[in-house]
């Protein structure tokens, strides 16, 4: 089996083209498709490889900052607070986890862990490269919910949780009284112009010729990542044109909810949380993204009217492509 390397098809602005493909080429594991935008003052090039503006891509945990823009657009029209409980929603009978507060969900202080710690859980973690599926596929709300009554809370400190934005997300839905896709599409995708995009949650939702990433286990093909209940934590699907009009729409304040990227906590070391978003010392707002077979990075500087998109179909970090043209820009 051999591992893919970054096609050698591009097409877009040549600097773009030339830097991105400088350092896609030096890291290690495999690539394949790529697609890559970056936004200056109104101004926007891109770079493709293989791909073009309309190749689906999944974007994963950039997801969640669509899931904190739904958050912080309900706050605004008064639909939900702060501090709602999330008992408020979900049966989770004596629990502690029914009195964490949404917020807390929104910005990663809830005190609970990553991923819920079940058996189910672990097994099918530690499966994933073997069998190289989406782990998540089979979650249900009933046992999201489940599983959440069962952890064991940490500190109410800065903690990267899928399992929070998961509840989180599943909470607005039930709130608007819709479903999770439905909800996005009503709230950021339709009011965006944003059409190519949408929120899968089993595979039945995606047609046979869905695009699949690969692995970075030995560059193999990925089943597609739906992530069942788990949605709201990382399984939309969009492609470059789409994220450009959400990145454009972030930096001229027209995007539903874009107060999620206004700080919330300090987290550690400079870095700032807001819901959802990272914020560096630069005030580099920030999110990145991966699945079994995708990875993406997303950033702005939103007083400077510049943003940065990269999308893949390898399970590969583009952390560094994305760092580094965001630091490209005066």
């Amino acid at each position: 089996m051999r591992t893919p390397s970054l096609c050698r098809e591009s097409s877009g602005d040549p600097w773009l083209v030339r830097e991105a493909e400088t350092i896609l080429r030096r890291s290690r594991g495999p690539r394949d498709r790529a697609s890559i935008a970056v936004i200056d003052n109104g101004v926007l090039r891109e770079a493709h490889f293989g791909a073009g503006r309309h190749t689906q891509y999944e974007i994963g945990s950039i997801t969640k900052t669509m899931t904190a823009a739904v958050f912080a657009d309900m706050l605004e029209r008064g639909e939900i607070s702060r501090r709602t409980p999330l008992g408020t929603f979900f049966d989770l009978a004596s629990s502690e986890v029914a009195a964490i507060e949404l917020e807390e969900l929104a910005t990663h202080t809830s005190g609970l862990p990553n991923m819920a710690s079940t058996c189910r859980n672990v097994a099918d973690l530690a499966l994933w490269p073997l069998l190289v599926h989406d782990p998540s596929s089979s979650v249900t709300l009933e046992r999201l919910i489940a599983d959440a009554s069962r952890s064991r809370l940490g500190p109410r400190e800065y903690a990267y949780s899928n399992l929070g934005y998961s509840l989180l997300g599943q909470a607005l839905a039930r709130r608007a009284g819709t479903s999770f896709p439905r909800l996005l599409q009503e709230r950021l995708f339709a009011p965006l112009g944003m059409d190519d995009t949408f929120v899968p949650t089993d595979p039945t939702s995606l047609g046979v010729d869905a695009p699949r990433g690969y692995s970075v286990m030995w560059g193999r093909r990925s089943a597609p990542w739906t992530l069942g209940a788990e949605a709201p934590s990382g399984s939309v699907r969009s492609t470059l044109a789409d994220m450009t009009r959400y990145l454009q729409s972030l930096l001229d304040a027209t995007a539903p909810g874009r107060a999620a990227m206004d700080q919330a906590v300090v987290a550690r070391d400079g870095l700032r949380i807001g819901y959802g978003w990272h914020i560096d010392q630069n005030s580099l707002v920030w999110h990145n993204g991966m699945t079994g077979g995708f990875s993406s990075w997303i950033s702005l500087q939103p007083g400077r009217g510049q943003g940065v998109i990269v999308l893949s179909n390898t399970m590969n970090s583009v952390d560094d492509l994305g760092m580094a043209l965001a630091r490209s820009l005066p």
